[in-house]
């Protein structure tokens, strides 16, 4: 399995916003390589950005469609393309979601999680999941008329006739294994915060090691201040500076990661990975895993083991 040894390094005390994070993201040798794949393989475009961004992803990407192009170069359209990715963004919390814009074109966006919290998306799209009639290429004229927008008809007509059309089934079978790889991304992300600093103090790498030797074991603050040759209170400060995590966050990330890693053996029982993790209440478990990776311990598992896949939720904006 690809894990965050492929990122650049977290710089210690980063407070890991969604921009750092997507950005070590996009930059990841795992990440590339899968655009490019996923690129050439499936003639789409792909791109990875921050949760909340305020630039057009798909505009000037490799495979984007010529239609956006031109009507991106035009600021109000512009804006209504903004305007749908806050939109396709709300429709994603759940899981995968496609929206279509006034032009009929879908796009689809992928959530990647750090525990609950959704730091960036993945997007691709900018296709149309139907063949293109004279009626909709009016109805989208009539649109751009209404935004106050001057365009080249014959131009836009070319383009719009020349979009991609995909089934749905056909599409959905792509966003089926873009919503796979965001799982890993989420993964990745989850070790992220978890990663040793590179300019990390020999005390907090000396705790580091013994975590991980002692993980299946009690592991109090006394124990592990201990072990770092450090006082509790001043252990607790360097611990956190280097690691931007507090002690207890920084246990619980460790031994949930350990978990997943036992769950990858369907033989083994949610319960049985947990307290070979170290947790010592189940109830403790479920809360801290919920938290964390953002779902039960035993939808997870289901999940990684052939369950369900997240819901692709198909709307429409004006």
């Amino acid at each position: 399995m690809t894990t965050a040894s492929h990122l650049p390094e977290v710089t210690p005390g980063s407070n890991h916003r969604p921009e750092e994070v997507a950005n070590r993201l996009r930059a990841s040798e795992i990440f590339q390589s899968y655009q490019q794949a996923f690129q050439t393989a499936t003639g789409l475009p792909l791109v990875l950005r921050a949760a909340g961004s305020f630039q057009a992803p798909l505009h000037g990407s490799k495979n984007g469609s010529a239609l956006c192009a031109l009507m991106a170069a035009k600021s109000k359209t512009c804006a209504a393309c903004l305007q749908l990715q806050q939109q396709v963004e709300a429709a994603a919390v759940a899981g995968t979601a496609t929206l279509e814009c006034f032009s009929g074109l879908a796009e689809s966006v992928i959530p990647i999680r750090l525990g609950e919290t959704i730091i960036a998306y993945l997007q691709t799209g900018q296709v149309l999941l139907h063949a293109p009639t004279e009626k909709q290429f009016r109805a989208a004229l009539r649109q751009l008329a209404r935004l106050g927008a001057e365009v080249d008809v014959e131009a836009l007509r070319t383009a719009f006739f020349a979009t991609r059309v995909l089934t749905r089934a056909h599409y959905d079978a792509m966003l089926r294994l873009l919503a796979s790889f965001g799982e890993h991304l989420s993964l990745i992300t989850n070790e992220l915060m978890i990663k040793e600093a590179a300019s990390e103090p020999p005390a907090v790498s000396r705790a580091r090691a013994f975590i991980a030797e002692h993980l299946g074991e009690p592991l109090s603050l006394d124990i592990v201040s201990h072990a770092a040759h450090m006082s509790e209170f001043y252990f607790c400060k360097v611990f956190k500076a280097a690691t931007g995590l507090t002690f207890t966050d920084y246990v619980s990330r460790a031994r949930i990661e350990k978990t997943k890693q036992l769950l990858l053996n369907p033989h083994v029982r949610v319960s049985e990975a947990a307290y070979e993790a170290g947790f010592q209440s189940l109830s403790q478990f479920n809360r801290v895993f919920r938290r964390t990776v953002g779902e039960a311990p035993s939808a997870y598992r289901d999940r990684l083991h052939g369950g369900d896949h997240p819901r692709s939720t198909l709307a429409y904006a004006a």
